[in-house]
């Protein structure tokens, strides 16, 4: 499709002024990201910046943007090539941190028919989330918090660090879910989206957040995503009221850089990393896994990073769509774009992400990460290789 295009030197100058990311269609993206096609907001540099309609076009409007235009949400970015997220310096401290409300929980009552390829497994017990040793950078250094703005206000969800083969032990990925960066079928991208590492290290209690220094609440900084990749599947079917068909494919990457710049990697940074498992074997095929993740709805307030070891099986959401993964777990919202990790090779693997949960909060349920999870990742791997 045909890219609006501005001149190099006012390209320059917005980038000058925010560190902007926006996009422009190049070969094989698809605007309309229809199924089987992954969405992503194509990093392309100054001269060819593009940047969509209710997004500031010149540097008043990015001023604008920076002291309080975001909260227009009038025109909403919706398409997989309309992201943006100027760098707003200072816009997440630590009391903005902590007014942070969990994600909306995309919750289902009923357990999911089977289809003729894969069956729904019984319902599993509850599993009660275990608190995870602190400090966190020793215990779970790939885990954290994503924040960003949605019309509902400040939210949060949580996310990990991913190897990225294109830039070995120098990733600055992170894997999520689709629902904590765009709002599917209804909406469109977050805003102001930002990832921090083993956030509140030491679990100090929230009503405390404030007045703790922030070396201990982001002790590696925070990180503002350049470029996202979704699913298309997630765009056009994903319901942030309940859980369908598009849950199934309810994974996000992120590409991130420091808020306060410098040469050195996310993964460098705080020095893990997280392999991703692509089709790894079906739920009812592994014996055990583990989901972290930052619970702040109640009993839960956000502090706390926790842990549901539990046993998976299999949820089927729609008729030809992908098994999801389901565990015992009483994790509630915020945990969201959280983890499941098992130990292959001596290694932390992820091989799936909370995506939905039951409304009685006694499970969670996670994609499978099969082929469209893997174009979505090799997409923006591949996109920042030379970078």
């Amino acid at each position: 499709m045909p890219s609006i295009r501005r001149s190099t030197a006012a390209a320059a100058a917005l980038a000058a002024l925010l560190a902007v990311t926006a996009t422009a269609c190049g070969p094989g993206d698809n605007a309309a990201a229809g199924p089987g096609s992954s969405a992503a907001a194509d990093h392309k540099g100054g001269a060819g910046l593009k940047l969509p309609k209710g997004v500031p076009t010149d540097l008043d409007g990015l001023k604008k943007w920076k002291d309080g235009g975001w909260q227009n949400w009038d025109e909403w970015a919706r398409k997989a090539q309309d992201f943006v997220n100027p760098v707003i310096k200072d816009h997440w401290r630590n009391d903005r941190l902590a007014r942070a409300k969990a994600a909306p929980e995309i919750g289902v009552q009923a357990t999911g028919a089977g289809s003729e390829f894969d069956a729904t497994d019984p319902e599993p017990q509850p599993v009660t989330a275990e608190q995870v040793a602190r400090p966190y950078h020793r215990n779970m250094a790939p885990v954290g918090k994503i924040f960003f703005d949605s019309p509902k206000g400040p939210m949060v969800c949580s996310g990990t660090i991913v190897e990225d083969p294109a830039h070995p032990g120098r990733s600055n990925l992170v894997w999520t879910a689709g629902h904590c960066v765009h709002s599917g079928k209804q909406g469109g991208w977050m805003r102001n989206i930002v990832f921090v590492p083993s956030y509140n290290d030491n679990g100090v209690p929230m009503s405390q957040v404030d007045g703790t220094p922030s070396q201990q609440i982001t002790p590696y900084g925070r990180f503002w995503a350049d470029w996202i990749t979704t699913s298309g599947e997630w765009i056009n079917m994903g319901s942030e009221e309940s859980g369908n068909g598009g849950s199934a494919y309810d994974f996000a990457v992120l590409h991130v850089k420091p808020e306060n710049g410098g040469g050195r990697s996310l993964q460098e940074t705080v020095g893990a990393a997280a392999q991703v498992w692509f089709d790894a074997p079906s739920a009812d095929r592994i014996s055990s896994l583990d989901a972290f993740g930052y619970p702040a709805a109640p009993p839960y307030d956000g502090a706390r990073m926790m842990n549901c070891p539990a046993r998976p099986g299999r949820l089927v959401m729609q008729q030809g769509t992908p098994a999801m993964n389901r565990i015992g777990c009483t994790m509630t919202g915020g945990t969201s774009g959280g983890g499941w990790f098992v130990t292959r090779g001596g290694k932390l693997t992820l091989v799936s992400n909370t995506s939905i949960s039951s409304n009685a909060h006694t499970w969670l349920a996670g994609p499978h990460l099969g082929p469209e999870a893997e174009r979505v990742f090799t997409g923006i791997s591949r996109k920042f290789a030379n970078q």
